[in-house]
């Protein structure tokens, strides 16, 4: 986190200097790798754990699940940064600014996944927030961007409003801040007409945050209106954030409560919210003819099938949970750079705009083409290995017996057939439909080579990962048993 916050002070500088966007994105990239290298020791043990005891009153705490998922945001910078520079979408003239905000973003998600209170969180969120804000509206000379900042900036206070009086009245009726100790004083004071309220609260504003259904209509807006990589950033960083705050928060208070209270109902909670994004992401998006906004609607629907976790509150349920926003990362970043690099090339966001892409690009579109099955769920791809491990969870139980989340099960199994009807449509206009006009013998797109490179890591990634899932999974299944305390 140290280590990101400098690189968000030197950026600007460091433009005054150099005045191009070469040598900044290189320095971006070292400083971003030392931190991975950093995060990595730590998490594999090589050197020895932070200790962060008496460290601004004991409000940070690295562990397992806090160094994976600071690994899961490195790698969305990472991925973000080495395509900025090329990227015909994002500023020239402010570039410095562009970098420190995205360094600033990424430290607010870091400073989350370290908090172990409410007021830490609460913080490392509006960093993120207020960053987000301005990246959005840095896109060049599209009238779109300032429109979505705007939709942005207005939704997102109300949901940091929404975030204060709930964490306002979680504090008034469990008199503490601190993450560990609230699942104690809930099971000490029981519910409350206060805590209900605040609970509601908080989880409205998170809510906005990760786009879950009813809480998701600026989504599609941002991340149509965003330059690409700032919709990689928001789609699979600043969204897992959000999911890391519902676990931190919600997960951690209620699994440590259970055995004095009845956590069903916030368990039903999560579950309907996790219903109802699923199949409103999914069925939305079968009308989207951009492609930008049919990724938007299915990230909504992502967001759904994670919040499964939060519904059945079980550590393998979390292990999948985990798993799968690691997938998401290069799927769904992956098909997002796709359409950076088309952008950079000449081609509309326009489904249609893809009529042919096979025969102008053939490698570009059989990448899209792993991508969308794989967010889909097909097999073996990544998508279909994180979405088994995922939705069988919410069926058996610890113990192996079915559990009375199969329902939801279901509708997860459903809502992945019902999404697979609209990537075909990508692929069906990429490999069967006619361009409006037919490309010259021999004629290629040309994309930028940083795209042409994180676009082949990302499908890499994607196959390695459905065929050999435990290069992330036991990480997953260590972070899971640290937030259950095995």
């Amino acid at each position: 986190m140290i280590v990101m916050l400098i690189g968000a002070l030197i950026m600007p500088g460091c433009y005054f200097v150099f005045k191009k966007k070469a040598p900044l994105t290189a320095i971006a990239m070292v400083i971003v790798l030392v931190s991975i290298v950093l995060n990595v020791m730590l998490l594999t043990g090589t050197v020895d754990d932070v200790d962060y005891a008496g460290v601004f009153k004991g409000m940070f705490a690295y562990n397992d699940f806090s160094g994976l998922m600071i690994l899961l945001f490195q790698i969305v910078i990472a991925i973000v940064i080495f395509v900025s520079g090329s990227s015909t979408e994002v500023t020239t003239l402010h570039y410095g600014a562009y970098m420190g905000l995205l360094f600033v973003a990424t430290s607010g998600m870091m400073f989350v996944a370290e908090a172990t209170d409410l007021v830490a969180i609460f913080v490392g969120v509006e960093a993120v927030s207020i960053s987000s804000y301005v990246l959005v509206a840095m896109k060049r000379n599209d009238p779109r961007a300032a429109e979505a900042a705007v939709k942005y900036v207005v939704i997102g206070g109300l949901s940091t409003a929404l975030t204060i009086y709930g964490i306002s009245m979680i504090y008034g009726s469990l008199h503490t801040l601190d993450l560990a100790d609230m699942g104690a004083a809930l099971a000490m004071y029981g519910y409350s007409w206060a805590f209900i309220i605040g609970l509601i609260a908080m989880v409205a504003g998170y809510g906005f945050k990760i786009a879950a259904a009813p809480f998701h209509m600026w989504a599609p807006d941002v991340y149509e209106g965003a330059s690409t990589p700032v919709s990689v950033m928001l789609a699979t960083g600043s969204k897992k954030m959000g999911i890391v705050v519902f676990i931190k928060v919600f997960l951690l208070m209620f699994i440590i409560a259970q055995a004095v209270v009845n956590i069903e109902p916030a368990q039903y909670l999560f579950a309907v919210i996790a219903a109802f994004s699923m199949t409103i992401g999914n069925i939305v998006a079968i009308a989207q003819n951009n492609i930008k906004r049919m990724l938007a609607y299915s990230s909504i629907a992502q967001a759904g099938y994670i919040l499964i976790a939060m519904a059945v509150m079980s550590e393998y349920a979390l292990t999948g949970g985990l798993f799968h926003m690691f997938t998401h990362v290069f799927m769904k970043g992956g098909a997002f750079l796709i359409v950076g690099a088309l952008i950079c090339a000449g081609v509309g966001e326009k489904i249609s705009d893809y009529n042919g892409l096979a025969k102008r690009a053939p490698l570009l579109a059989f990448a899209m083409l792993i991508f969308l099955f794989s967010l889909a769920g097909v097999p073996p791809l990544a998508g279909f290995t994180s979405k088994f491990v995922l939705f069988s969870g919410a069926v058996y139980g610890p113990d192996g017996v079915i559990t009375q989340w199969i329902w939801l099960a279901f509708i997860a199994i459903l809502n992945s057939a019902i999404s697979l009807y609209y990537y075909v449509r990508v692929i069906k206009a990429m490999y069967v439909e006619k361009p409006a006009k037919e490309p010259e013998f021999g004629e290629k797109l040309a994309i930028p080579k940083t795209f042409a490179i994180a676009i082949a890591v990302c499908a890499v990634m994607v196959v390695v990962l459905g065929v050999y899932p435990q290069l992330i999974l036991d990480l997953c299944e260590q972070a899971s048993a640290c937030m259950f305390g095995a």
